[in-house]
């Protein structure tokens, strides 16, 4: 039986919630109560929402660590991201802690990253508190979402013990906590109090020499590659000669250059970090997620990070289109493959795998949203790439073929409940549940492969009229369920190079949905639209009007074409074919064919036709 000693001073924990539940604004008046920030300090909203595109789109990207102090307790805090893509994140920051805060909308109640997330922490056998949080909401309906939660907490098998949490009411964005639903809170201290009586302070052996699990890596352009990781036994000085455990059980030697610790959301030099505490290591170079560092006289592995299988895949190119080069600075391929590389690094749920020919790279992940977020980063950065359809990976078992179902979540009005059924059944979906609350709107739950969702959501939103709220989850592999059309429509292809007129667009608009704009350049092989046929068609977006004395030019200045919907980077990667990929530049999103040439598509349509026939 071992001997543990418990580090009181501190304490662990992580916010887990849906997205948008309001857990990063109650992170911020955690950090202005607890006396991080001066009183008349300026704070940005949302502090720990630090990238762009955090910001931007109001979500949790990347798991983030911070620390605050409450009665001379040390309470480090992970706030974790919210959407099952990145899921990848969540399973390395439950490493790190002890106990969970849970915080639920008190009108949406638990929804499906909630239970992704929750099943991740009672599967740790982590202490949960939860939070019943903007209770101030019109529409809030406190009890049922308390009721929920219980059922949700039944559904995951949780144990009696686990049921037995304590619960809190909250107002985030005011910052107030109360422990019951009908009194006025003042502020967050009954939080802060009750953080600190339930959720029990980090264990370690004294007879263990110094352990730490590598659970994030990060990046500093002054001293280098940082190690993030809980102290599971142990402590560690400055200048302790150390070693790496890696994951063929290789012992490297390694010195730090730098021991540092969160202070509020910045790092603090140490010269010792005792156990139970979260430490960042710098100057180290060649350590990845999962390693054990440990002392150079008695190396000991701790049991690496297991982290659930990529399910989606996707072809990243370089720019081959003759814009190449005019928009981004970054086009080379070994730039492009450093850069993927890079960021395998720092995310675990990433895998990329090289081509023969160089140009080419396989990227492996959880969903095409985190692909998004990852192009869409290497844009801003100045790359320019290719990135093809985004495929689910298959599983072979008993020579039949597995595929990765997903647990769709649909929150929609009662009178689009017929048309999302439809499609959704057309995709292989198979309803199990169908909740209607009397309120309007209706709740439904679907069984349905994770192919049939690239592509829906766009279409969702137009038959729901932007109303309707989507989220689904991994549920696991099951057998193919069998081939569905994924898009009806065709492509409007451009057959030559030059400058889109609005003339010829004028005229091509009876063909379907346009996507280039006048005075843009186009070249053979680009999409300029949306074909209203199953068939691809080859146009002329670069035809003028014919000028004679009979003509006069100003004429058509007066043309008004329908307005086009700007292309975004979501919406191109739902939209393209097996045969089409999407071109991205810091600038543009463009739409192309994979084979540019028309008269090699021809040809090559033409012997799959007589091929079919033989």
């Amino acid at each position: 039986m071992k001997n543990l000693t418990y580090n009181t001073k501190l304490r662990n924990i992580a916010i887990i919630a849906h997205v948008d539940h309001g857990k990063t604004t109650l992170v911020d008046h955690m950090f202005r109560q607890s006396g991080m920030f001066r009183e008349n300090q300026e704070v940005a909203e949302r502090v720990m929402d630090n990238m762009d595109l955090e910001r931007e789109r109001g979500i949790t990207i990347a798991a983030k660590n911070c620390s605050i102090k409450w009665d001379d307790v040390k309470i480090n805090i992970l706030d974790t991201p919210g959407h099952a893509d990145f899921g990848g994140e969540v399973e390395r920051a439950l490493m790190m802690v002890d106990g969970v805060i849970l915080l639920v909308d008190a009108s949406e109640g638990p929804l499906p990253q909630t239970r992704f997330v929750l099943k991740k922490a009672l599967e740790a056998n982590l202490k949960i508190i939860v939070i019943v949080n903007k209770i101030d909401r019109k529409d809030a309906r406190v009890e049922e979402v308390l009721n929920e939660i219980y059922d949700l907490f039944i559904d995951l098998d949780a144990t009696e013990v686990q049921i037995e949490f304590p619960v809190l009411y909250a107002i985030g964005r005011e910052g107030i906590a109360q422990k019951t639903a009908d009194e006025k809170g003042k502020d967050l201290s009954p939080l802060f109090d009750l953080i600190i009586q339930e959720i029990p302070p980090p264990s370690f052996d004294e007879t263990e020499p110094f352990q730490l699990l590598v659970a994030d890596l990060d990046y500093s352009d002054y001293v280098g590659r940082l190690a993030i990781g809980k102290i599971s036994n142990g402590s560690i000085h400055q200048n302790d000669e150390l070693v790496c455990i890696n994951e063929d059980g290789e012992n490297l030697p390694l010195k730090i250059s730098k021991l540092q610790v969160y202070e509020g959301v910045n790092f603090k030099d140490a010269e010792v970090v005792h156990a139970g505490d979260i430490a960042i290591l710098a100057g180290i170079e060649d350590v990845h997620i999962g390693d054990t560092i440990c002392t150079k006289e008695n190396p000991k592995p701790l049991k690496r990070i297991a982290v659930d299988e990529p399910t989606i895949s996707m072809m990243f190119f370089i720019n081959t289109s003759p814009l190449s080069g005019r928009e981004g600075k970054i086009v080379q391929s070994n730039k492009i493959r450093e850069r993927l590389h890079k960021e395998t690094l720092s995310n675990v749920a990433l895998k990329v795998e090289d081509s023969e020919d160089g140009d080419s790279f396989k990227v492996k992940g959880r969903g095409e949203f985190q692909m998004v977020i990852l192009i869409e980063t290497m844009r801003r950065e100045g790359y320019e790439l290719s990135v093809g359809r985004p495929q689910v990976i298959y599983k072979k078992k008993d020579g039949k073929t597995l595929e990765p179902i997903e647990h769709l979540f649909i929150d929609c009005d009662e009178s689009f409940v017929g048309i999302v059924s439809e499609k959704l059944s057309r995709r292989k979906g198979r309803m199990i549940n169908l909740v209607n609350h009397g309120t309007g709107r209706v709740r439904i739950e679907f069984s349905i492969p994770s192919r049939s969702l690239i592509g829906y959501r766009n279409e969702f939103l137009t038959d729901t009229r932007g109303t309707g709220i989507m989220n689904s989850y991994l549920q696991g592999y099951e057998e193919y369920r069998g081939d569905f059309p994924t898009r009806l429509t065709g492509s409007l292809v451009s057959d030559r190079t030059g400058t889109a007129l609005s003339y010829s667009l004028y005229n091509l608009e009876p063909r379907g949905t346009l996507f280039s704009v006048p005075n843009e350049p186009v070249y053979e092989g680009m999409i300029v639209g949306e074909h209203n046929r199953d068939n691809d068609l080859d146009v002329n977006p670069t035809k003028g009007k014919k000028l004679s004395n009979m003509r006069a030019s100003g004429k058509d200045e007066s043309m008004i074409l329908t307005p086009v919907v700007p292309m975004t980077l979501e919406k191109a990667i739902e939209f393209i074919k097996n045969d089409e990929i999407v071109e991205v530049t810091p600038k543009s999103v463009r739409l192309r064919k994979s084979i540019l040439s028309s008269q090699t598509r021809h040809t090559n349509r033409g012997k799959a036709y007589a091929a079919t026939d033989n």
